[in-house]
C-alpha cells in the first residue's frame, strides 16, 4: 500500500476533523469541519463561508493542520497541508448534501458559500486498533509496577509519518 492509500485508509471513516489555522495575531485557531465524503486523492474538501474568519486566515497563511480522531478504534491522524478557498459551483453541487442547509440555508444559492481545499503535504498517524488488548495489558502493567513497558506498548499499535509532497 502506498502512502496516499495508507492515509486514505486511516481517515476514511472519520467524518469530523479539527482544522487549525493561524489568525491575524499569529495565534493558532481550531474548529471542527466536516470532511467531504469523496475518495481522497491528496486533497481534502470542506464547505465553508467566504468571507469568514477562517477564509481570511487561510488567505494570509495557507499552512493548516487537520486533526482526526477515532476514539472507537483508537486511531489519531495529524495532516499538514496548504489550504485554498475555492468557488467552484460544479464541485459544490457534487459534494452537496441536505445536511449543509443548517449552515447554508439557501443551499447552493447561499451567497457566501465556498469550498476549502487542503492539499495534503505530510501526515502522521497513531493507530492502536489492532492492539487494544495488548495496549490494555501495557497500561495495567504500568499502573501496577509504576514502569512503562515500551516493548508491549510498541506492539499495541503503529505510528508512522507520511510525506505526500
Amino acid at each position: 500500500m502506498n502512502e496516499l492509500e495508507t492515509l486514505r485508509e486511516k481517515i476514511k471513516d472519520i467524518k469530523i476533523a479539527m482544522l487549525t489555522t493561524v489568525d491575524e495575531d499569529g495565534r493558532l485557531r481550531s474548529r471542527p469541519m466536516g470532511t467531504q465524503d469523496v475518495e481522497f486523492d491528496g486533497d481534502l474538501w470542506f464547505f465553508t463561508a467566504d468571507p469568514s474568519g477562517k477564509s481570511e486566515e487561510v488567505r494570509h497563511h495557507e499552512q493548516v493542520n487537520l486533526s482526526y480522531a477515532d476514539f472507537g478504534s483508537i486511531r489519531y491522524v495529524s495532516v499538514s497541508g496548504r489550504a485554498q478557498i475555492v468557488h467552484d459551483k460544479a464541485r459544490m453541487k457534487e459534494y452537496w448534501t441536505p445536511i449543509y442547509k443548517a449552515w447554508f440555508p439557501q443551499g447552493l444559492d447561499t451567497p457566501d458559500i465556498a469550498l476549502l481545499r487542503v492539499t495534503v503535504e505530510k501526515a502522521e498517524y497513531w493507530d492502536f486498533s489492532s492492539g487494544k488488548l495488548v495496549q490494555l495489558i501495557g497500561f495495567v502493567k504500568a499502573i501496577a509496577t509504576g514502569e512503562r513497558d515500551d516493548e508491549v506498548m510498541n506492539e499495541a499499535g503503529k505510528h508512522e509519518k507520511i510525506n505526500l509532497r
